[in-house]
C-alpha cells in the first residue's frame, strides 16, 4: 500500500550493474523506511557494498524479491506473511516503525462512520494492507467484506476517483488523506484505532545474510545510527530526506507524527521477543488473514524473527 508523498508515481530507478555480492535493498516513498536513504545521504554507507533500489509500491517490491532482483526490503508486516506463506527464506531484521494513524479510511461528507459503508463501494489498493485496514474497520463495526463493494484502485486514482464520486470511501495515506480531508472528506477509520497492528520492517533473505553477513550488519548499524541523527537533528535530517521525498521539509515531518520508529534497544525487546508484543500482533495479523483467504497457512513468528544484527549493531548506533 505504501507510496508516499504528493501523490506522484515513483518508477524504479535504473539498476546498471551491480557489482557481485552488493545488498541490494528495494523501498518504496514511505516515511518509514526513509532512515535508511538518510543513513545514504549521510555517507554511513559510503564504501559499503549496499544499493537501495525505489519501487512504485510493497506489491512492486515483493515481486521483485520473489524473483531475486533483490535480496531484502522494507515492507509491511502483511507482504512478509504473503511472502512467508509461500517461501520460507526471509527474516525480519528490523523494525522500522508502527503506523499510528498514517493509514485512513475515508469516506465521502455524507458518511460519519464505518458502518454507514454497508452496500458502498470501497476504493482500495489490491494489497494485503489495504484489505487488512478494511477488514479490521469492518470487524470492529459488526460488519463483513461481502457488505461492502470492493474497487480495487491504485494509488494514484485514489483521489480522482474520490471527487468523481466513482466511489464512497477509500482506503488511502498520505499526501492523498491530506488533501482529500482538506476538501470535506470525512476520516471514519485509521491505524491509530489498532494500535501495534500495521507494521512496517525491514526484511532481507537467508542467502543475502549468508553470503554477506557483514554488509546486513552496516545496513543496520547505519540505519539506527541515522535515526539517532533524525532524532537529534530533526529539521536538518528533513532537508536532506525532503530532496528524494520532493516535499517541503515541515510536510515530511508532519507524516513522522503519523508512525512511531522503535528505538534500537527497543528494537532488540521486540525482535528477540522479551518483549512479545510484536510476536503476539504477528499472530493477531496471520489468524485475521488466514480469516480473511489473504493467506493459506500459518506462519510461525519464531520462524521470521532474527534479532542478530540488532543485538550486534553498536549502542552508538542510536545515539
Amino acid at each position: 500500500m505504501k507510496v508516499f508523498l504528493l501523490g506522484l508515481p515513483v518508477f524504479l530507478v535504473s539498476c546498471g550493474v551491480v557489482p557481485q555480492h552488493t545488498l541490494r535493498i528495494g523501498a518504496n516513498l514511505w516515511p518509514g523506511y526513509e532512515t535508511l536513504y538518510l543513513a545514504r545521504e549521510l555517507g554511513y554507507y559510503k564504501d559499503k557494498p549496499i544499493r537501495l533500489f525505489d519501487y512504485p509500491s510493497g506489491t512492486e517490491q515483493v515481486k521483485a524479491y520473489r524473483n531475486r532482483e533483490i535480496d531484502g526490503a522494507g515492507l509491511s508486516i502483511d507482504q512478509v506473511l504473503d511472502l512467508a506463506a509461500t517461501q520460507a527464506n526471509i527474516k525480519i531484521i528490523a523494525v522500522m516503525d508502527f503506523s499510528s494513524g498514517g493509514d485512513v479510511i475515508l469516506g465521502q461528507p455524507e458518511i460519519k462512520n464505518v458502518k454507514a459503508l454497508m452496500g458502498r463501494r470501497i476504493g482500495v489498493e489490491s494489497t494485503a494492507l489495504g484489505a487488512f485496514l478494511l477488514a479490521r474497520a469492518l470487524e470492529k463495526n459488526g460488519l463483513h467484506p461481502q457488505d461492502v463493494q470492493i474497487v480495487s484502485l491504485e494509488l494514484a486514482d485514489h483521489e480522482q476517483a474520490f471527487r468523481n464520486r466513482e466511489i464512497d470511501a477509500v482506503v488511502t495515506f498520505g499526501p492523498a488523506r491530506s488533501r482529500l480531508l482538506e476538501e470535506g472528506a470525512t476520516q471514519i477509520f485509521d491505524s491509530s484505532m489498532i494500535p501495534g497492528e500495521i507494521i512496517d520492517v525491514l526484511v532481507v533473505s537467508d542467502d543475502a545474510i549468508a553470503r554477506n553477513p557483514k554488509a546486513v550488519q552496516a545496513l543496520v548499524d547505519g540505519r539506527f545510527k541515522a535515526l539517532g541523527y533524525f532524532e537529534r537533528n530533526p529539521l536538518l535530517a528533513a532537508k536532506l530526506m525532503a530532496k528524494r521525498a520532493q516535499v517541503r521539509p515541515a510536510q515530511l515531518l508532519d507524516s513522522f507524527q503519523k508512525l512511531k520508529q522503535p528505538s534500537l534497544q527497543e528494537n532488540q525487546a521486540l525482535l528477540s521477543q522479551k518483549n512479545a508484543n510484536l510476536a503476539l500482533s504477528i499472530n493477531k495479523l496471520v489468524d485475521l488473514m488466514i480469516k480473511n483467504r489473504l493467506i493459506d497457512k500459518r506462519v510461525d513468528p519464531s520462524a521470521l524473527l532474527d534479532d542478530q544484527f540488532v543485538r550486534a549493531s553498536s549502542s552508538q548506533a542510536s545515539q
